[in-house]
This record gives structure tokens, C-alpha cells and sequence, in this order.
């Protein structure tokens, strides 16, 4: 029988010699922060360590392909004799889920798996997580405490319009705002109008979507003739995928809201991994005593400083069906000292590794484009970077919408915004390009995560 740092301390195990004394709140949490968000460092370490040493055993003790990796290496749960040592163990990655599809990673048997969720198996099979009753309750207390840190209370309402089903999206988001007391609307994606519909009779204090659906939902509160700052939406919880700073401004100056970006990964948990606190809106706080985060270079794998960009790799510290030992997210940004909390904070999510452009040697991202198009005041959020092969050379074509106000704008001023854009492209991100502007609401919008990024170039 496995034992699991989440029950110790609970109405399940009341053994004081545990080393894990963190139980699972079942009750509705209250604006009073956790223990563990104002625990100094030295405490937050140690719990780490403790939690560790569980995970590793865990994993070690119960999937064979953990076992294995271990042992080539030469490595064993009992090696840990500090969060340093974990460096010394191996990675894993999607292709391992993929590879040990659909329960090989489970740590637990079946029976005790409450659910299951997976990813959408675009690029083959899906990676299937598990959860255990443990893993569900402390996944609705992390995106508890992340709503309230970005400023949620019991008695809000929340519109959720992330996709509900197998993405882990709309149930997390919901079991969170449930645990935290909220009134949840479980809209899911889709049915635009409806959505509006919702958000203007329901009056919802807060919207948990992803930033691109959001832009579509604006679109629709506009066409509708409605005032959004006279909706009673005060909140945006945005995350499921990479969005830029100037995204964050243009959302709030257009609706009127807030917007705050929770990060999060099925393989890890879902959404609330990370959430952006309210009183600093500097990027989102890792909630460290369930996930610890790792800079390594994408290329070497080497642990990298604090501070510096790589590539985020996570070690889950308490789950029980899918322990993730040193998961590499291909999301890249850096590490940052804690402000609003004593817990590291991640940067912006700049691209994906896995995501990243080569075009004509350079390095691109997409929200790089992002960053250039939001620039130009005439322009819409709503852009597509269209790739192909011209003779032996890349070429790139941007495209864009003017705003509604900037319609009518002439031939020559229309000339004037790509000139513009082009130049900004070339400038901040070293690569020509096209820009073809497109009439108004001609770029397809997202309902869920947006696809900026249609690469015709013939495969390799």
C-alpha cells in the first residue's frame, strides 16, 4: 500500500510521525493564506526535501520505467540529501507517456484512479493522466488558492469558458472555484453569443478562459452593442497558452478588467501550478510545496541559475496516480525571486521550445510577432504568420486586421501601418516579412488555444 504526503495530517491519517503534515482541507478555504504561502524559506525548503524523498521512493517503488531510469543511472530515491541531489536523475517527457500509453505511468492501481484526463493526441497518441481522490482534492486547493491570490473571494461568481471534457481546463478551474466557495457558471468553450448572453444577465465577477477566446468574446460584446465596462466582470484568469504583456494591456484596457495569467500542465496537474498574485501582477507564483521548478538548457539539460532563461522542468512533490519526476514542459522562461509570496515566480512563458520558428537562421517566436503587432495601435489582436519556401529561402507573411475604428483608414495610411509593423519586425526580431492585411474578423478566432502559425514550408 502506497502512502502519500497529501494524507498525512488528514481525517485519514493522524499518525504525528509522518513526515508529511499538510492535510487536505476539504473545507471551503478563506481569504487566510495557506501555511506554506507565508512559510519562510528555510521551512518551504525543508518541506520540499521531505516531499521529495516521498515522490522519488514513490515513483521509484511502483513504475517500472522509473525503476529502470534510476537504476542505469545508478541512482536511488535515498540519495536525496538535498533538493541539489535531484539534479542527478533523469528526465522525463511526453514521448515516455506516449510511450507507456495508456497506464503504464500510473503509479496506483486502477481502482483507485477517480478520473482520468488527456491531451488531444494532435501529434499522435494522447498522454493520459490519472488522479486519485488525494490528487483531485489537492488539485481544487492549488487552483483554490490561486484564484483567491489573484484576488477571488467565497460568493464571487466565475464564468468558466475553458473547455471542459478531457482537457483539464474547465473541471480545474471549476473544482477550484467550487473549494474556494465561488458561485461557478460551467460554460465551457463555444457558442459565443451565448457566452455574452451569459456574462451580461449572470453578472459573473470573474472569467477563467484562455487570453485568444477572450479576444473573441470581446469581439462579440462589441457586435452586440454592449458596454464592457459596465459589466460587472472586475477579473480575467488567462493561461492554456503563451500570451505577451501587451496582450495582458490591450485586454484590460478594452474590457475593463484585470488580467491575471495562471500557468499549468495536464502532465503536472492542470491549471494552477502557478497563478499570478494580485498585489504585484508580476508573473506567476509557483506553488512550490506541490511542484518543484527546474531551468535546465534545452540542449545540454544542465541545471541552469535562477535567473536565467531555459527550458521549465518540473518534479511533482505529492501526487499519487502520475508522480512526474523531472518533466520537461519545453516551456521557456526563467525563475525569479518571490515577492508576493515567499515561493519563486516564474517570467512570462516567451515560446516553446518545441514551438520555436527557424527562419533564415533566426530564431522566432510567435508571441514575438505578438509583441510587435499589439504595437501598432491601429491594429487588432488577432494575427497569423503564414510561412512557405520562396525558391531556396523562408518567407514570411504576417497577417493582420485593422481595428473598427481604423476601417476607413486610406490606401495609403492602410500602407503606412504594415510599413510600420514590417519595420518593427525587422528591427526587434532581425527577419523580413510581408504584411497583408486582411478584412475584419477574416482571421479565424479561437475557441480554446489559438493557432497563430501556418507553416507551408515542404517538410524535411
Amino acid at each position: 500500500m502506497h502512502s502519500s504526503p497529501a494524507m498525512a495530517g488528514s481525517e485519514h491519517n493522524n499518525n504525528s510521525s509522518e513526515v508529511m503534515n499538510m492535510p487536505i482541507a476539504k473545507a471551503v478555504l478563506d481569504p487566510v493564506l495557506d501555511p506554506l504561502e507565508t512559510a519562510s524559506i528555510d521551512e518551504l525548503r525543508q518541506h520540499q526535501l521531505d516531499r521529495l524523498r516521498w515522490s522519488l521512493n514513490h515513483a521509484y517503488n511502483n513504475v517500472p520505467l522509473y525503476r529502470q531510469r534510476f537504476d542505469a543511472l545508478g541512482v536511488h530515491p535515498d540519495d536525496i540529501k538535498s533538493l541539489e541531489d535531484l539534479a542527478k536523475f533523469p528526465f522525463t517527457t511526453k514521448n515516455d507517456l506516449r510511450d507507456n500509453y495508456p497506464y503504464g505511468m500510473f503509479a496506483v492501481p486502477m481502482n483507485e484512479v477517480v478520473r482520468l484526463h488527456a491531451s488531444s493526441g494532435t501529434t499522435g497518441k494522447p498522454t493520459v493522466v490519472g488522479y486519485t481522490q488525494n490528487d483531485i482534492d489537492t488539485w481544487a486547493n492549488v487552483v483554490a488558492r490561486s484564484i483567491r491570490a489573484a484576488g477571488g473571494r467565497r460568493g464571487d461568481k466565475v464564468h468558466i469558458s475553458y473547455g471542459y471534457g478531457l482537457f483539464t481546463g474547465g473541471l480545474g478551474a471549476h473544482y477550484g472555484a467550487e473549494r474556494l466557495g465561488c458561485t461557478v457558471i460551467p460554460m465551457s468553450g463555444g457558442q459565443t453569443e451565448k457566452q455574452v448572453q451569459l456574462i451580461k444577465d449572470f453578472q459573473p465577477d470573474i472569467i477563467m478562459v484562455t487570453p485568444s477566446y477572450m479576444l473573441n468574446i470581446a469581439d462579440e460584446i462589441e457586435r452586440q452593442g454592449i458596454d464592457p465596462h459596465k459589466l460587472a466582470l472586475r477579473l480575467g484568469i488567462f493561461g492554456a497558452e503563451p500570451w505577451t504583456g501587451e496582450l495582458r494591456s490591450a485586454i484590460e484596457n478594452r474590457l475593463g478588467i484585470t488580467a491575471l495569467d495562471i500557468y499549468g500542465l495536464s502532465e503536472i496537474m492542470g491549471p494552477g501550478v502557478a497563478m499570478e498574485c494580485a498585489e504585484t501582477k508580476d508573473g506567476p507564483t509557483i506553488w512550490e510545496d506541490h511542484f518543484y521548478p527546474e531551468i535546465i538548457d534545452p540542449i545540454t539539460g544542465e541545471v541552469l541559475p535562477d535567473g536565467q532563461m531555459g527550458e521549465l522542468v518540473f518534479t511533482s512533490l505529492s501526487k499519487e496516480a502520475l508522480p512526474m519526476i523531472r518533466y520537461r514542459t519545453r516551456d521557456l522562461t526563467r525563475l525569479l525571486p518571490g515577492t508576493a509570496r515567499p515561493m519563486r515566480r516564474i517570467d512570462k512563458i516567451t515560446g516553446r521550445s518545441d514551438d520555436m520558428l527557424i527562419i533564415r537562421g533566426v530564431n522566432v517566436f510567435p508571441t514575438q510577432i505578438e509583441e510587435q503587432v499589439l504595437k501598432i495601435k491601429q491594429l487588432s489582436e488577432s494575427y497569423e504568420i503564414h510561412l512557405y519556401r520562396n525558391g531556396n529561402l523562408d518567407s514570411v507573411d504576417v497577417h493582420v486586421e485593422l481595428k473598427a475604428e481604423h476601417q476607413h483608414l486610406s490606401d495609403e495610411q492602410q500602407k503606412a501601418v504594415c510599413g510600420e509593423l514590417s519595420r518593427h519586425i525587422k528591427t526587434y526580431i532581425g527577419i523580413s516579412s510581408r504584411i497583408v492585411l486582411q478584412p475584419m474578423h477574416s482571421i479565424k478566432r479561437s475557441e480554446g488555444k489559438a493557432c497563430h502559425v501556418m507553416d507551408k514550408r515542404p517538410k524535411a
